[in-house]
């Protein structure tokens, strides 16, 4: 049994290259191939058993099907109902409409009910499952968990587990001002993937919705895990420069594959 694991998007809620933007991040986005050219956050799961797992829907889920030259995926997680994550449902409607294939979508109660009072007609071609406690995925469990959002409200955070080897790795796109119960499962993780959208955020705390990589590696020292990749990364964030980061940590880059253990 493998399971492998695809960085399809690693951007914030705007994506890199800013359409409004000259930075040197975003002229280098432009450049065919370019390192920081991003889409909107979201995880690709292939495993020999279950298939394809996809986290999160945005608006270029199209474009990330495309570059994953892939036509159909098995079932798709979804964090939190912001257009960033879930923009690209009514694409994978369609898909689902034209293949007939229903599409079958896994989110926690409150999550679904604001992605069916916005896209109510979706349920045609998708089936939305709660998603409240421990989901089986082949052999792995997969536990969702409610973090502040900042600003923004909430988000969930997953947590999966393989049952066998006790192989823990855990995604948390979007969070900040944790509290110490939400911290619990991001500690003593193989694989932390984390979202930081800034080097160094300087606005004020209370517009904020993610923490920034300083105050992320802060944590990360306290969380302990083993290795640790950032992602959901603005155009302050230059991919290039890995060497800011300790040894064990990473940026995210598009089309980063990683075989778990």
């Amino acid at each position: 049994m493998t399971t492998t694991i695809t960085f399809r998007g690693t951007g914030d809620s705007q994506g890199v290259p800013r359409v409004y933007c000259e930075c040197a991040v975003c002229e280098e986005a432009r450049i065919g191939g370019g390192n920081n050219r991003r889409y909107r956050s979201s995880l690709q799961i292939n495993d020999s058993e279950t298939g394809v797992t996809w986290i999160d829907c945005g608006p270029d889920w199209g474009r990330q099907m495309e570059e994953a030259k892939l036509r159909r995926i098995d079932r798709m997680l979804i964090t939190h109902a912001h257009f960033d994550h879930i923009g690209g449902l009514p694409e994978w409607y369609d898909v689902s409409r034209w293949s007939g294939e229903r599409g079958t979508a896994y989110a926690p109660s409150e999550v679904i009910a604001e992605i069916q009072s916005r896209f109510p007609w979706l349920e045609a071609r998708i089936d939305y499952i709660p998603f409240d406690d421990t989901l089986a995925i082949g052999r792995w469990d997969v536990t969702p968990w409610r973090v502040n959002h900042g600003k923004n409200g909430y988000s969930y955070a997953f947590k999966f587990v393989h049952r066998e080897t006790r192989y823990i790795w855990v995604y948390c796109p979007d969070a900040i001002d944790l509290t110490e119960e939400q911290q619990k499962p991001l500690r003593d993780a193989d694989l932390l993937i984390l979202g930081t959208s800034f080097f160094h955020e300087p606005y004020p705390r209370e517009s904020r919705s993610l923490y920034d990589v300083r105050e992320a590696l802060e944590l990360i020292r306290e969380w302990k895990p083993k290795r640790a990749l950032f992602t959901h990364l603005s155009h302050d964030i230059d991919v290039n420069k890995q060497e800011v980061l300790p040894p064990h940590v990473q940026f995210a880059t598009t089309g980063l594959r990683i075989e778990l253990q």
